[in-house]
């Protein structure tokens, strides 16, 4: 069995994403402590990390209209301020990891991607590859990116993980939120959603707290339920990343009935 995990902790989560970079320090640093004793209590355990802008990236990128495209000089201007706030809030990511156990390696989508009109066509993996061989826990993150049509772009966390799902064929993607999982217009947990019973939920989705360029929770959805379809093998859940303690728990048993399981 493959035991890869790709776990995406979101921006939402580790910023206050209606201010302008608010680290959540307290909460990235128990986060951290959590992945390094699933580490510890399983040690096959492999991971693949991916963080989300939250309040650094996303904040910039609403700024500088980076993600519809980029063509003058101004434009460019931005689209480096851009990488550089996502670039700071990975570096926190990195150190937090780094400073609770976790030997983790950031690799910056930008420095390979190749994008054409918002699509990944390559991204390099023989670096991540590496890193998980030699026991490290590599570290992406929502990146701007050189684009064929547009100039330049955004690409998303989960657009990155999907391109890399395809190649390494993690069995579980564990997204952690803010929230314990896709909520209905109740505020009750959806355990399951399908393509099928998708348009049943998709009014309860809303839009995102804060700003958030790549599409809010209708956008997530919609694009892990297109990532399972083409990877009949690869489970996905939605959980928080607030309660103590459940991120150790679903990285040690990602099958235990919490959150929101997309099929």
């Amino acid at each position: 069995m493959n035991d890869l995990i790709f776990l995406k902790l979101g921006g939402s989560l580790l910023t206050d994403k209606t201010q302008t970079e608010a680290l959540r320090g307290d909460v990235l640093a128990r986060l951290a402590a959590e992945i390094a004793a699933a580490r510890a209590a399983a040690p096959g355990l492999r991971l693949v990390l991916g963080h989300g802008s939250g309040s650094f990236g996303h904040v910039a990128a609403a700024r500088h209209g980076t993600r519809q495209g980029v063509k003058n000089a101004e434009q460019w201007r931005g689209f480096a301020a851009v990488s550089d706030a996502a670039s700071r809030l990975n570096r926190h990511v990195v150190g937090a990891l780094l400073a609770g156990g976790v030997p983790a390696i950031s690799l910056q989508p930008s420095a390979s991607a190749q994008v054409a009109d918002g699509r990944i066509s390559q991204l390099a993996l023989e670096p991540l590859a590496a890193a998980l061989a030699a026991g490290l826990v590599p570290v992406v993150f929502g990146d701007v990116a050189f684009d064929s049509v547009r100039g330049g772009t955004i690409i998303s966390t989960e657009e990155i993980m999907d391109y890399l799902a395809h190649a390494l064929q993690p069995r579980w993607l564990l997204l952690a939120g803010e929230t314990a999982g896709v909520l209905d217009q109740d505020g009750q947990i959806i355990p399951t959603i399908t393509r099928a019973t998708l348009p049943d939920v998709l009014p309860a989705l809303g839009g995102s707290r804060g700003i958030d360029v790549t599409g809010g929770m209708i956008a997530k959805v919609t694009a892990m339920l297109d990532l399972a379809d083409a990877r009949p093998g690869l489970a996905v859940r939605i959980f928080s990343g607030l309660e103590p303690g459940l991120l150790t728990r679903l990285l040690i048993d990602p099958a235990l009935p919490l959150g929101t399981r997309l099929a």
